[in-house]
């Protein structure tokens, strides 16, 4: 087989022969070869002067040095094999970017021994690189870059010991990066970036120490190993793009020695463990992106020295912890990006405020109030807190920001929308799935659809009720003249009615005497409350809707009363629970509570009355009843597949974390069971059922009421009557395990022989087996967590906040999942 070199000999003396038997000058041979091209229209008949043509540039000997793809083409799409590369031995340049060229790079150019500048990008070449290449040894710099080159890269180009810059990026290779590579030892930027090759990254470039650009960006189509440690030892990096490939392995302290870098990106790959401190020794970075990893601990503290930092994203990883303070040191900071991980604490206030631009905390475990120190952050277009735990208001000073884009959906935040938001610079604005209330400001209505989830919601404008499905009107009219014109009718009356009654309690005062302190007392009369809803409804109209409670209204009895259907009007359907005069202690004592509830998986309380014949409470009414009827109706149990099944769960844990860790104080449920689980139309969980629960005084444990339903309280309480959060977690735990097993575990709970069952033996037969793998790595995730909360020991029990934190992150289970 010849060799690329004794080839090449042949071609030499091949074109020797030419010019002798036809006594053509070099010169001339240049000429001929330009013109048989075809690429200079302009010069279709002669040969004469042709170092004059566009493009081309000649040496003081006429002869050819450089040649530029000439900017006026006569067509597109011309084969670079028309060109006849050993015409031209004294060729130092050669740019044929943008020329449209197809076809394979001819093996010739290998001949053009004094090139040291070779652009072939972008063009439309295929085939794969000719080893001749590998003889151009004078080259220092090489572009085949955005073209359809296939196959391997030659071991060969390792020859090319000149070379100063190589770019190979946005083809079709294959196979490995060839170990050589790091014999181009004067190399200052290597581009590979988007191909096909295998990995691994090879150590020997770790010998590059003179690169100063490194981009490896989607490079690899397959798992491509770790990074390797000697990658670590450039430490004239500048800029290093490992990017969407499969790494895997952790990012070693030795990243902390690349002390030269400004852009970092590693995002997109398979990484695992912390971010190392060793990163915050690269202050100068300018560019720094780890994002859809799978990193774990801490943001770390020290970060706060990138000082020059300009765009930060951390997305899409299992970071959990505070944001730090010291996020605030990022002066020059324009992009921050923290979302979808699991990070906690309040919504930072001490965010750089001089040049931010677009902020992401959204998919997050983020709590407290949205602080009105946002409004310092002057050059913010993008503010995105959506999917956390924020409560509060609105405040009204992001309606004095450049906000072009908002999302704040998927929280818990409550109160009016304020009329401050402005309504000329929005290009997005998403408030949906919170408990905002009030009237809809006029400005916001083209979002309305971005408003949904917000039941409390209205809108005053008779004419768009048909936009406005999912709003009740308000029914109300807010014109000053309108007030005016009822204040001149109605004060008079409401004078004369205020003196009355300050008259009657005068007269009464020895009964009204303790009334400051229990002013909800039902020793004093009837109270009658509906707050979050059309403030309209009266008791007659409850009387009404049910025939005065008549039985076939009735679709629940409970210990502490019968739950009734009552449809008030053509859109609105509660639940009444009608409780027996001696809970009367509890309905005070739940309306306490719920007045503060404020959690999407947790049943809306519209309002109660005490009168002298009925007490009741108005609830949220839910389509499907409770998931104890569910689950002991075939039809009903089948709807209920395992995806739906894990989401309950998830519904149900979030909702208890809500109410132990959410509340100040605590609180405690004491009778969750899967009665007091409701679902909506869309199979979503809701807890229920507060008629048993107490405030939990965090510096006292004297719950000294007997409480829970049989069955699921924890069995603690056969030899105490102290209630804790940790009685709240067993019953969640038997509520979980009853959901895959499709009825309640009875006497599972206590069988000796748990630890020897296999778990699919447990499962709900009504469904087919889990198939695919989601299906199984959630099970086995929910069985973990059910079985972890059955512990006798309350001690070892978790806190529904771990258990919500753990739905979040997705622990994967132990090394034997199918046993219990």
């Amino acid at each position: 087989m010849e060799t690329p070199t004794s080839l090449l000999i042949v071609t030499a003396a091949a074109t020797i022969f030419l010019v002798a038997a036809y006594g053509l000058s070099s010169m001339q041979l240049e000429a001929n070869a330009l013109l048989n091209s075809g690429w200079w229209c302009d010069h279709t008949n002669t040969t004469l002067d042709h170092c004059r043509w566009p493009g081309v540039f000649c040496n003081g000997d006429g002869s050819v040095i450089q040649i530029i793809y000439p900017p006026q083409k006569c067509t597109t799409g011309a084969n670079i094999g028309k060109f006849n590369f050993s015409s031209f031995p004294n060729l130092i340049r050669l740019n044929l970017g943008y020329g449209g060229l197809y076809g394979s790079i001819p093996f010739q150019i290998g001949q053009l021994s004094n090139l040291s500048f070779l652009n072939l990008a972008p063009n439309y070449l295929t085939g794969e690189l000719p080893l001749s290449l590998a003889n151009l040894t004078q080259l220092t710099e090489l572009d085949i870059s955005k073209n359809q080159i296939n196959g391997s890269i030659p071991q060969e180009l390792g020859s090319l010991k000149n070379l100063v810059h190589l770019d190979l990026s946005n083809n079709h290779l294959v196979g490995q990066i060839p170990s050589s590579i790091g014999l181009l030892a004067n190399l200052t930027s290597l581009v590979i970036s988007s191909n096909n090759l295998l990995g691994p990254i090879p150590s020997s470039i770790g010998n590059l120490t003179k690169l100063n650009f490194l981009y490896l960006g989607s490079t690899f189509s397959s798992e491509a190993g770790s990074i390797p440690l000697e990658l670590m030892q450039l430490n004239q990096l500048r800029y290093l793009d490992l990017s969407h490939n499969q790494l895997s392995g952790v990012i070693s302290p030795e990243i902390g020695a690349m002390v030269n870098l400004l852009h970092l990106d590693l995002s997109s790959n398979q990484l695992t463990g912390p971010i190392p401190i060793h990163i915050t020794n690269c202050s100068g970075l300018e560019y720094l992106s780890l994002s859809n990893n799978n990193l774990n601990g801490s943001i770390p503290y020290q970060a706060g020295n990138f000082a020059f930092l300009k765009t930060l994203d951390l997305s899409l990883n299992l970071i959990s912890g505070e944001i730090p303070f010291s996020i605030g040191n990022f002066l020059n900071l324009l992009d921050l990006d923290l979302s979808h991980n699991f990070l906690f604490g309040n919504v930072p206030t001490h965010l750089p405020h001089s040049y931010l631009q677009h902020l992401s905390l959204s998919h997050n475990k983020l709590n407290g109030i949205i602080p009105s120190q946002i409004s310092n952050l002057d050059a913010l277009l993008t503010l995105d807190l959506s999917h956390n735990w924020i409560s509060g208001e609105i405040p009204l000073v992001i309606g004095n920001m450049r906000l072009w884009h908002l999302d704040l959906s998927h929280n818990n935040l409550y109160g009016r929308i304020p009329n401050s938001l402005p309504h000329f610079n929005w290009s997005y604005i998403n408030l949906q799935f919170n408990s905002l209330q009030g009237q809809i400001p006029e400005h916001l209505w083209p979002f309305h659809e971005q408003l949904v989830g917000n039941k409390d919601l209205c809108y005053d404008n008779l004419n768009i009720k048909g936009e406005f499905k999912d709003f009740q009107p308000c029914f109300a009219s807010h014109r000053v003249e309108d007030v005016l014109h009822y204040l001149k009718i109605f004060l008079p009356i409401i004078m004369f009615l205020a003196f009355f009654v300050i008259g009657f309690l005068f007269l009464h005062k020895r009964k009204i005497k303790n009334c400051k302190d229990q002013p909800r007392s039902i020793k004093n009369g009837d109270i009658f409350s509906i707050w979050n809803y059309d403030g309209r409804i009266a008791y007659e109209d409850i009387i009404k809707a049910t025939e005065n409670f008549n039985g076939k209204y009735c679709i629940g009895v409970g210990a502490h009363g019968n739950v009734y259907k009552a449809q008030l009007s053509i859109n609105k359907i509660v639940a009444l629970k009608k409780l027996h005069h001696s809970k009367a202690e509890n309905l005070v004592n739940e309306v306490e509570v719920l007045t503060r509830i404020r959690h999407k998986n947790i049943v809306k309380l519209y309002g109660f009355c005490l009168h002298r014949r009925s007490m009741f409470l108005i609830y949220e009414y839910m389509e499907k009843g409770s998931l104890f009827h569910a689950l002991r109706n075939d039809t009903e149990a089948m709807e209920l597949n395992w995806n739906i099944r894990v989401k309950i769960i998830k519904d149900i844990a979030f909702a208890v974390s809500y109410l132990h860790h959410g509340c100040n104080p605590p609180i405690v449920h004491r009778d969750i069971s899967s009665k007091n689980i409701l679902l909506n139309l869309e199979l979503k969980a809701f807890v229920s059922d507060f008629g048993l629960a107490r405030l939990l005084d965090p510096d006292s444990s004297n719950q000294t009421t007997m409480a829970g339903t049989y069955g699921y309280m924890a069995p603690e309480l056969a030899y105490t009557i102290v209630m804790t959060e940790k009685c709240d977690v067993y019953s969640f735990g038997v509520v979980a395990l009853e959901l895959l097993m499709g009825t309640h575990p009875g006497e599972f709970l206590s069988s000796s022989l748990t630890q020897n069952i296999m778990l699919n033996e447990l499962l709900d037969s009504r469904l087919a087996p889990p198939s695919n793998d989601i299906d199984v790595q959630d099970i086995i995730f929910v069985a973990t967590i059910a079985f972890s909360c059955l512990c006798a020991t309350p001690k070892s029990r978790p806190t529904m906040e771990f258990l919500s934190q753990d739905f979040l992150s997705r622990k994967k289970p132990l090394a034997k999942p199918l046993h219990t």
